[in-house]
C-alpha cells in the first residue's frame, strides 16, 4: 500500500538517489554514501522550516517517490499564499504507474489545507513528458521562468 508522508532523516538516500537517477542529476547528483554534507544540512533546514515540506511516497517501507512544497506568503492576488512545488521524482523502477499522479494529488490537497490560492511548479524545457503529465493535471504553461547559477 503506498502512502504519503514527510520525509525523515533516514529516507535522505532514497531521496538523493532518485534526484540523481535522471538524465539532469546524473550531471549534478552524487548518491555514494556517505552523502556529501550538504545534502544533510539542507535535509536539516528544510526539516526544520514550517514552510517547507520535503515529502516522499513509500511502498511498505521503500521510498519510491518524492517531492518538495515551498508554501509562499504574497501580497498579490490578495495576499493569496501559494505552494510550489518541486524536485518530484519517482524512482525508475516504478515509473508509469500512477504513482505521480497520486503522489500529486496528495501535495495539492496539502497546498489546499495550507490555505494556498494557487499551485505552481518550474519544470526544465527538455522535459516533454513531464510537461504533458503535469499539464494532464490540469496546470497550464502561463510563464516564462529564469535562473542564474551563483
Amino acid at each position: 500500500m503506498i502512502t504519503f508522508r514527510k520525509a525523515q532523516a533516514s529516507d535522505l538516500p532514497a531521496i538523493v538517489a532518485m534526484l540523481a537517477d535522471d538524465p539532469l542529476g546524473a550531471a549534478r547528483e552524487d548518491a555514494s554514501l556517505p552523502l556529501a554534507q550538504g545534502y544533510v544540512d539542507a535535509f536539516k533546514a528544510i526539516d526544520a522550516d514550517p514552510n517547507q515540506l520535503l515529502a516522499v511516497a513509500v511502498d511498505g517501507v521503500e521510498v519510491i517517490g518524492t517531492l518538495q512544497i515551498t508554501f509562499l506568503a504574497g501580497l498579490s492576488r490578495k495576499g493569496a499564499w501559494r505552494g510550489r512545488i518541486e524536485a518530484v521524482r519517482i524512482a525508475g523502477h516504478r515509473r508509469s504507474g500512477g504513482i505521480g499522479r497520486r503522489m500529486f494529488e496528495w501535495a495539492i490537497d496539502r497546498c489546499r489545507a495550507r490555505g494556498c490560492g494557487l499551485v505552481q511548479l518550474t519544470t526544465d524545457k527538455g522535459r516533454a513528458d513531464a510537461h504533458r503529465f503535469y499539464e494532464s493535471l490540469g496546470f497550464t504553461g502561463s510563464h516564462i521562468g529564469y535562473k542564474k547559477s551563483l
